[in-house]
């Protein structure tokens, strides 16, 4: 695989994880939302780098998006 599918797939890991993370802190509710609100925050900013990344490689051309296949 090439570098550009790996970093993507492993920004996704680490969105979904940073998500699960913030559900485990707000199900365990021990009144301590900085964590939870901590972990939302990396995951929208992961989120926007992961946009970011995705418009550049395709501004590069090292991706190019294509139609549905019929």
């Amino acid at each position: 695989m090439d570098l550009t599918r790996l970093l993507v797939i492993g920004l996704l890991f680490t969105i979904v994880a940073s998500l699960g993370n913030a559900l485990f802190h707000l199900a365990t509710g021990k009144g301590d939302s900085r964590k939870m609100l901590r972990s939302l925050t990396i995951r929208v900013t992961l989120s926007v780098t992961l946009f970011a990344l995705l418009m550049l490689a395709w501004r590069m051309g090292w991706i190019s998006p294509h139609g549905l296949q019929r």
